[in-house]
């Protein structure tokens, strides 16, 4: 049973198109990231399920019910958004209670959930200070708890981390993990920029671009099975190496990159291979080097022409053919620039597009 559905959805801003017929599925108690680069339309997206846009056309159902045109308290929603906007005069508990003091809510049960909301985020000590006394995490949390004490069953999050620092949004990541793990039955949607959120909170992913979905699956999927070169690009840091050339077809198919021939006998094609101009893909960290690469489908010698350290391992920048390609060693290997490198890879790990349509082979 879904607990969020989005059908044939349609938002316009006068002759702007920013959403067109999108349709979108969201599990009940699934963790859904809405993930692309700005003005994409995944917050568009997400304020047309809170009820912030009113949408052109399509319909919008939360538990079944369609709240297309619901306001945004009618919706059963709790919303973060990126700017924590907490009442500075109030203390932690009384912006946790406010909301639920306007709806008339008995004390006990206000307290109650209260105390419930400050446990599962670790805010117990912090209930009787104000903002200004609080970290930027803290108040983070506290805009979390802030939805939590609602007790809906879909929360919607709007980049909660991207004003944090980058220590703190991998502590607030871990715990908004766990905050997932804690409310099981309770559906999440998510909206960032930031592929390392997507792929350690998400269940499924959703990539956008242009108002559309380029693809919706899970994080290993997204990863490995790009549907496009868009999302294969978008994904990934360092971010997978294209090389422009032309597939190849006959008895055993293959890739000619410019001169340089990679057999694709070990690819698993989506469709009958075809000779036309084609892109082949492959991630930094699927390409091995020195003795792993012996024995690999595809082997050559290249030069190290630069080398980035990154700590726990190091980017090395070399050339194959006349196209640059780039492969991770561990931070620790003795390499130099001008150092000749065996590396190799099995074709098996790589994704291959069409070059006009862009679209996975």
């Amino acid at each position: 049973m879904a607990s969020v559905s989005v059908k044939n959805l349609d938002l316009s801003f006068g002759s702007v198109k920013v959403l067109q017929n999108l349709n979108l599925e969201i599990e009940k108690g699934e963790f859904l990231v809405l993930l692309g680069s700005s003005g994409c339309g995944k917050s568009t997206l997400l304020n047309c399920i809170a009820g912030l846009l009113d949408v052109t056309g399509g319909q919008i159902f939360i538990n079944e019910k369609n709240v297309t045109w619901n306001e945004p308290k009618d919706r059963d929603i709790g919303m973060v958004f990126q700017s924590y906007a907490l009442y500075p005069q109030m203390t932690v508990e009384g912006n946790l209670s406010f909301g639920l003091k306007n709806a008339r809510m008995p004390r006990g049960e206000i307290a109650q959930r209260i105390q419930r909301a400050a446990k599962i985020l670790h805010i117990e000590p912090l209930l009787k200070r104000k903002p200004a006394q609080l970290s930027g995490g803290q108040r983070q949390r506290v805009a979390i708890g802030r939805a939590l004490v609602r007790d809906v069953d879909v929360f919607l999050f709007d980049e909660p981390l991207s004003n944090l620092d980058a220590k703190l949004r991998a502590e607030l990541r871990v715990e908004i993990k766990r905050l997932h793990q804690t409310l099981q039955d309770n559906t999440m949607i998510y909206v960032t920029h930031d592929q390392i959120e997507a792929m350690t909170l998400a269940d499924r992913i959703a990539i956008m671009r242009g108002g559309a979905i380029q693809q919706l699956a899970d994080p290993h999927t997204i990863y490995n099975k790009p549907v496009n070169k868009y999302v294969a690009g978008f994904i990934g840091s360092p971010g997978i190496n294209f090389l422009d050339g032309n597939a190849i077809e006959g008895a055993t198919p293959s890739f000619d990159a410019q001169g340089i021939v990679i057999p694709m006998d070990r690819y698993a094609f989506a469709q009958t291979p075809q000779p036309k101009p084609a892109v082949f893909g492959i991630r930094p960290e699927h390409v091995l080097h020195g003795d792993a690469a012996v024995g690999q489908a595809f082997s050559q010698q290249v030069a190290v022409d630069v080398i980035e350290p990154m700590g726990s391992d190091t980017l090395i920048w070399s050339k194959l053919g006349p196209q640059d390609f780039r492969f991770r060693v561990d931070g620790q290997a003795d390499l130099s620039v001008g150092d000749q490198v065996l590396i190799g890879f099995d074709p098996a790990n790589a994704s291959a597009f069409d070059a006009q349509s862009e679209l996975r082979l």
